[in-house]
């Protein structure tokens, strides 16, 4: 009898209940969307702000003096103290390799060029590097500087044999010189001098402009520096800090085993420098600051904006379902005044509306879990590139949470029903 008297609302008032269950998808929909991007979002959203710079700088010991590993001074002076190049492979032998998204060694000199002094930097372009763990990749400053924009000629191609011997100038110093691609300048670093190519001309917006990029051992051969670096640039997806890497990161020698464990096994910037420092013999890796926090406080501005998107919604669903309901019940209204009347309590009248609010919420919540996975992909693919991975942890969130606005909007229509009079309402009051 029970499940006959709900199957006949449902068919009587299947428009009614369309509305709900429809209403319901709506806000499942927004919030299976919004829940899904949120718990895979930090990976992209640390993988696009990877395209604006690195976000670690390793350099050797004496380089400076490193009151945390996140000072980081940027002094513009030469360093005398260097890594070895040979150990900048060992970037990618860190327990988070992975997270290791590119990085690029550098040198830096005083050359004069013309008459005219100028620091010149050394490093990869696109590099390839086989390491010995079998993994193929490449590296350099092609990647690592890719906000970059070439004014004339283009980027210095490792693969090509001619490209060895050129250099690429900085807008401001190019324009200083007179000088544009495939001109050719003369340059002198001490006793040592050559003359060079001009493969390109970049503007990177900074004071790079001033200065010149070469491949790496055309500068360490003029500055007699064979096989060494001035210092390594690591752009790793890092996870936002908390109280945990702060503390980390000014002594970790002062969190006991279990803290020591966490952050050592979890992507903190902190982290991911201090393996850094094991890899990499007499460095120091230090996080650039103004990135490191400015990527933690865009993903946590994000993530709030997500959920705030997701509560509007879940709101806005409940206020129509308790529209949609109360109107439901006050068309029936004689029929449940009858069922009062022939001795029904509040208790099960009140069953009956859940269950069947229920029932439509469950088809509504199934149709708008896969619309709404349809549009996460929908904002993976639009915004990152790439699909949404379904967290475990969104199903029953979404099922929690449809269970939740489907009792909050029935409450006022079983507050409705409890005030029923049955005399009344069969005498059509």
């Amino acid at each position: 009898m029970f499940f006959r008297m709900i199957k006949g609302v449902l068919l009587r008032q299947k428009g009614k209940m369309f509305m709900i269950a429809f209403t319901i998808a709506l806000g499942a929909s927004l919030a299976t969307a919004m829940l899904a991007v949120m718990f895979d979002v930090g990976d992209k959203v640390n993988q696009e702000l990877k395209t604006y710079g690195a976000n670690i700088t390793v350099v050797a010991k004496e380089a400076s003096v490193v009151d945390s590993l996140y000072e980081v001074d940027g002094a513009s002076s030469i360093p005398t103290s260097y890594l070895k190049e040979a150990d900048v492979g060992n970037v990618k032998k860190i327990f988070w390799a992975f997270n290791i998204v590119d990085f690029a060694p550098f040198i830096e000199t005083h050359v004069s060029v013309d008459g005219k002094d100028v620091i010149m930097v050394g490093s990869w372009f696109n590099h390839h590097l086989s390491l010995d763990t079998g993994e193929e990749l490449d590296a350099g400053v092609v990647s690592m500087r890719s906000w970059w924009t070439i004014e004339d000629g283009a980027w210095l191609d490792e693969s090509q044999e001619a490209d060895a011997k050129k250099i690429m100038l900085g807008t401001t110093f190019a324009q200083e010189l007179g000088v544009k691609a495939g001109d050719t300048v003369k340059v002198s670093c001490g006793k040592n001098s050559g003359t060079y190519e001009v493969a390109g001309v970049y503007n990177a917006g900074s004071d790079e402009d001033n200065e010149i990029f070469a491949p790496l051992d055309l500068v360490q051969e003029l500055s007699g520096t064979d096989g060494l670096i001035t210092s390594i640039e690591v752009s790793a997806i890092t996870t936002p800090d908390n109280e945990l890497s702060r503390q980390a990161a000014k002594d970790p020698g002062k969190l006991t085993v279990a803290e020591y464990e966490t952050w050592y096994c979890t992507a903190y910037v902190s982290s991911i420098c201090y393996q850094l420092q094991e890899a990499i013999p007499d460095a120091v890796a230090k996080a650039v600051r103004q990135v490191a926090e400015s990527e933690g406080a865009i993903l946590d501005k994000t993530q709030l904006l997500m959920v705030l998107i997701t509560i509007l919604a879940l709101i806005g669903s409940a206020l129509g379902i308790s529209n949609l309901i109360t109107a439901s019940v006050m068309e029936r209204s004689q029929e449940i005044g009858l069922l009062k009347a022939i001795g029904a309590h509040d208790r099960a009248i009140s069953g009956l509306l859940l269950v069947e609010m229920i029932i439509v919420a469950i088809l509504g919540g199934a149709v708008g879990f896969g619309v709404g996975y349809g549009f996460a992909q929908v904002i993976g693919y639009t915004v990152f590139n790439s699909s949404i991975n379904l967290s475990p942890m969104v199903i029953p969130l979404v099922v929690t949470l449809v269970i939740l606005v489907t009792l909050a909007g029935s409450i006022p229509a079983i507050r409705t029903v409890l005030r029923l009079d049955p005399a009344e309402v069969l005498h059509g009051r």
